[in-house]
C-alpha cells in the first residue's frame, strides 16, 4: 500500500484537530495505509499548538511545525512537504470541511495516468459571498492558463511527491499548484469530493484576497508561459513600442523637412503632440527591451528565492 503523508496547515483550529486526526487514522487503518501527519501551526493565537503537541506526544505518526508568525498557506504547505517522507502527499484544510473518507478515492485516481488529483467541491457548503467569487476566479484561471478545473481553490489534493520537489511555493501560489505542475509536464485531473459544512471556528478568507488572487494569477500566467523566456513577452511589447515610436519620429522628420522647404506655415514641430508620444514610446520600448535582457540574465543564473518563513519549533 502507498506511503501517505498528510500536510495540514492550521490557523486557529484548536477545536477541529483531534477529530480530524481520528478520522484520518480511521481511514488509514481501514485501507492499510502507512501514513504520517504533518501539522503546520501558521501563527495561531489560540491553543492550536498545545493541541498539536498533545497529539504528537501520544501518536508517533504526528509531526508538527510551528511558525513564528502567520506566513500563509503556501509557506505552510512548502514547509510541511519538506518534512514528509511518503510517496504520496495529501493536502487538506484543518477545519473538517474536507472529508478524509474521500482519500482512498483520490489515491486510487493517482494511477499511471495522473500525478496530481485535485478535489472538486461539486456541492459546496459555503455562503454565496465565497462561492460566486470562486466561480469567477476558476473561470479566469482556466482562460488565462489553459488548465480548466472546476475548483482551483480546493485545498484537498493528492500529489506524487515529485511535484513538491519541483514546484516552489511562495506568496499565495498554493491555489495554482495544478497550473504550475501542468506547466512542468505533470498530469493533472480532478474528482468530485464531499464538502462538509463548517462546525468550528470561522473562515480565514474574505473579499480582501480577491485582488491578491488576481495579481497572483497574472504572475502565474507569466511564469507558465514565459518563465524560461521572459524576453519573448517583454521584448515583444518593447519592440512594438520602439517600432511605433521610431515610425512616429521618422514621420515627424519628414514633416520637419517639408515645413522647412515647402510649407513654412505648418505648425512648428515642437508644438506637435505626436513628437512627445513618439519619444515616450521610444523610451518605453527601450526600457522593456532592457528589462527583458535583465530577466533573461536572472533566468540564466538560476537564482532562487529564500525560504519565506521562520520556523520556531519542530516535532519529529
Amino acid at each position: 500500500m502507498p506511503n501517505l503523508s498528510f500536510v495540514i496547515p492550521a490557523y486557529n483550529e484548536q477545536d477541529s484537530l483531534v477529530q480530524l486526526h481520528q478520522e484520518i487514522a480511521a481511514v488509514a487503518a481501514e485501507n492499510s495505509y502507512d501514513f504520517e501527519i504533518v501539522f503546520i501551526d501558521d501563527g495561531s493565537t489560540d491553543d492550536t499548538w498545545k493541541v498539536i503537541e498533545s497529539l504528537s506526544s501520544g501518536h508517533e505518526e504526528v509531526k508538527a511545525i510551528k511558525f513564528r508568525g502567520n506566513y500563509g498557506k503556501a509557506s505552510a504547505l512548502r514547509a510541511g512537504a519538506k518534512m514528509t517522507t511518503g510517496q504520496l502527499i495529501v493536502t487538506m484544510d484543518a477545519d473538517l470541511q474536507d472529508d478524509p473518507a474521500e482519500v482512498p478515492k483520490m489515491v486510487a485516481a493517482l494511477t499511471d495516468d495522473y500525478d496530481l488529483v485535485s478535489g472538486w467541491k461539486e456541492v459546496r457548503n459555503d455562503p454565496v459571498n465565497k462561492t460566486l467569487p470562486s466561480k469567477v476566479f476558476n473561470w479566469l484561471v482556466g482562460t488565462l492558463t489553459g488548465l480548466k478545473l472546476h475548483d482551483h481553490n480546493c485545498g484537498f489534493k493528492t500529489y506524487r511527491r515529485e511535484i513538491f520537489d519541483e514546484v516552489r511555493l511562495y506568496g499565495e501560489m498554493h491555489r495554482f499548484v495544478p497550473v504550475l505542475a501542468a506547466a512542468r509536464g505533470f498530469r493533472v485531473t480532478e474528482i468530485p469530493v464531499n464538502h462538509r459544512a463548517r462546525v468550528h471556528g470561522v473562515s480565514k478568507y474574505g473579499l480582501k484576497r480577491l485582488p491578491k488572487g488576481f495579481l497572483d494569477l497574472l504572475t502565474v500566467s507569466f511564469l507558465t508561459g514565459f518563465n524560461q523566456r521572459p524576453q519573448h513577452l517583454l521584448g515583444m511589447f518593447g519592440l512594438a513600442s520602439f517600432s511605433v515610436g521610431a515610425f512616429g519620429m521618422f514621420a515627424m522628420a519628414i514633416y520637419w523637412i517639408l515645413r522647412m522647404v515647402a510649407y513654412p506655415d505648418w505648425t512648428p514641430l515642437h508644438q506637435r503632440p505626436v513628437v512627445l508620444y513618439s519619444v515616450g514610446l521610444l523610451i518605453l520600448g527601450t526600457q522593456l527591451l532592457s528589462m527583458g535582457f535583465l530577466a533573461e540574465l536572472i533566468v540564466a543564473k538560476g537564482q532562487s528565492r529564500e525560504e519565506p518563513y521562520s520556523i520556531a519549533k519542530k516535532l519529529e
